[in-house]
């Protein structure tokens, strides 16, 4: 029996993954038992957690396997630094003493780590170091049902790599093409990320959900694609690109990009998380998101050209942009398209181990019907005993179902009723996607939902669209969406019976009034482009949330729900039964759910002091 444990750390999203003979037992990033949102401190609580749920020592382990090889990455610093000197001088002297204390000796580090969790004898552990983009290809590869596949990873950076078309078949995977920084699809969307005013690396998907408020048809947007294309960017036919770099500045500082010369082309930059956002900015998004659909499209061509596949892996943080993963799968270039749902680096701690597993201790891959993740969820779960111990530390009123049917049936009547759910179940999502586990929930038809879940319970900006989570077999009946979407990851049309008529002037009008202009009968998960990301509910890989949403069709006629994630705006998704009691207690959620037993907000002894829990939540 190999037993493997998968670690990523030290940029953003730290995570450890455990394997058992290519089994994945347990999977969870470092932020969700921290609270510090994107962490990039090493993963000893997520390495604890799966260690723990094993049952496995850390002298069992066979492996220890980190996602990406330090001193490549550090030989590309180096490089760079030279490369633009003497520009990049003092981040170089900010940086450097960082890489000789730590991430240098990243081995080191992790022995050091792991010593805090237990004792081991140290000259037993066999620790690897794998590539930043193999990690991220056997991420998405392994896990799916296909025997061979094309495999597409598009991120800001690894070692040298931007981003890789590889073949893999069995238990092997080949990489056939590099782009190589700082030539990068991910980092040029980043940098509209940074000029838009959102937070790099976390605020991507912003972005993406700001841009169908461009006007497609404006003059301006057609400029700003102009412009991005003459001054920015040279795209190739193979996808390949390259970057001007008299406009950037990620290589020598710690901006993204050079302001005065950005304001000379786009107009005055957007300020960091003001509340101010007008058509010139939703254009600028559009374009931005345009260019990178078609940069995209073209590497899956190129994908499918070089390797012959019918069959397409991706991931790599850009693989999260799922409006371009809908893009992608309406052109039909492949017939299965398989997307890891952990895209980012948090999955770099799961492909690391795999890649271990398969091409290292050369095992034989036994091709899964469905896929290896679980549904993706692979994080913490919790006993009936440790819940109603939370609730008794918060002398909190709560009510037990001896019968999960008769919750459900309670819970649907009250989502129906107009409240808004907090909905916590079995194990927690291993990746940035809430798919029915931790998850707030609410009625589609309700027109007004949107503006209430924004502005009143996640806290965060008024034109953001939220998910629906539909039971797998109605899917069809509201979205043009030809696959399956299991992991929230693909974008697709709302169906044109269910759209309200439109004004004639709709793509001029301010994104406010776009906002709240009805649309259709599921208005809260209708975005303004009639689109939506949608979240298809299997019975197979989530009971729980299928039986929930089918008593609430039982009830309506409607068999799906608003789905978001089960956290406020900074904070990551909650993990324990404190967490979302906390979150619960600080929100205008109305009803808790944590396994079988349900709290109705009124009853809470400390309802009216709400204050009290933000501060007591802001202290801790």
């Amino acid at each position: 029996m190999i037993k493997i444990l998968g670690i990523s750390a030290f940029y953003h999203d730290s995570a450890a993954v455990l394997l058992t003979d290519g089994e994945i037992i347990a999977a969870a990033q470092e932020e969700r038992f921290t609270r510090k949102k994107h962490t990039s401190d090493f993963p000893v609580n997520a390495i604890k957690f799966c260690l723990e749920y094993s049952g496995c020592k850390i002298e069992e382990l066979d492996a220890i396997v980190f996602y990406d090889k330090p001193f490549l990455k550090f030989e590309r610093l180096l490089e760079t630094y030279y490369a633009f000197s003497p520009r990049g001088l003092f981040q170089f002297i900010v940086s450097m003493p960082v890489w000789l204390k730590e991430k240098i000796f990243t081995k080191k580090v992790i022995t050091e780590n792991l010593a805090k969790i237990e004792k081991f004898d140290k000259k037993k552990l066999n620790i690897l170091f794998s590539e930043h983009h193999l990690s991220h290809a056997a991420s998405a590869f392994f896990p799916s049902g296909f025997k061979e596949s094309a495999i597409l990873t598009i991120d800001g950076v690894g070692e040298w790599a931007t981003a890789t078309i590889s073949y893999g078949n069995e238990n092997k995977i080949t990489i056939l093409k590099e782009l190589k920084f700082p030539h990068s699809v991910g980092l040029l969307y980043s940098a509209f990320t940074y000029y838009l005013g959102f937070k790099v690396n976390s605020g991507e998907y912003k972005l993406m959900g700001l841009a169908p408020y461009g006007d497609p048809e404006s003059e301006e947007t057609k400029r700003f694609i102009s412009i991005i294309k003459d001054k920015l960017i040279n795209i190739k036919n193979d996808g390949s690109v390259w970057l001007n770099q008299k406009f950037f500045a990620y290589t020598t500082g710690f901006n993204m990009v050079k302001d005065k010369e950005w304001e000379k082309l786009f107009g005055f930059q957007r300020l960091k998380d003001s509340a101010s956002i007008d058509q010139h900015h939703c254009n600028l998004a559009f374009a931005i998101q345009h260019v990178t659909e078609e940069i995209i499209i073209k590497m899956a061509k190129e994908a499918k050209g070089i390797t012959g596949s019918d069959n397409l892996c991706l991931a790599g943080g850009v693989a999260l942009n799922c409006v371009a993963n809908g893009t992608l799968l309406r052109e039909n270039i492949f017939k299965g398209i398989y997307i890891q749902p952990a895209a980012g680096d948090g999955g770099g701690a799961l492909g690391a181990a795999q890649a271990a597993y398969y091409m290292y201790y050369n095992n034989p891959r036994k091709v899964p019907e469905y896929d290896l993740m679980k549904g993706s969820f692979l994080g913490p779960e919790y006993t009936d005993k440790e819940i109603e111990q939370t609730f008794k530390k918060y002398n909190a009123v709560f009510r037990r179902f001896k019968s999960y049917e008769d919750l459900c049936r309670e819970v649907a009547s009250l989502i129906a009723a107009g409240n808004v759910i907090g909905w916590f179940q079995g194990r927690m999502e291993y990746g940035p996607r809430a798919l029915g586990n931790r998850s707030i929930l609410a009625d589609p038809r309700n027109k007004d939902m949107q503006r209430r879940l924004n502005l009143k319970v996640k806290n965060r900006e008024g034109f953001r669209p939220f998910a629906p989570s539909v039971l797998a077999e109605d899917c069809n009946k509201y979205f043009d969406l030809p696959a399956e979407s299991p992991y929230m990851l693909l974008v697709g049309k709302v169906n044109e019976n269910i759209r309200r008529e439109l004004t004639e002037n709709y793509n001029k009008l301010p994104l406010l009034e776009k906002l709240y202009f009805e649309r259709s009968s599921i208005q809260p998960v209708t975005h303004v482009n009639f689109t939506a990301r949608i979240h298809t509910v299997n019975k197979k890989t989530n009971k729980k949330f299928w039986q929930l949403i089918k008593a609430f069709k039982d009830l309506t006629g409607y068999g799906l729900l608003v789905n978001t994630s089960f956290n406020v705006r900074g904070e990551p998704i909650v993990c324990s039964p404190e967490d979302a009691y906390r979150c619960f207690m600080r929100t205008d959620m109305d009803y808790l759910v944590v396994n079988n037993c349900l709290l109705n907000k009124k009853e809470q002894k400390e309802y009216e002091n709400k204050e009290k829990w933000i501060i007591k939540f802001q202290m801790d």
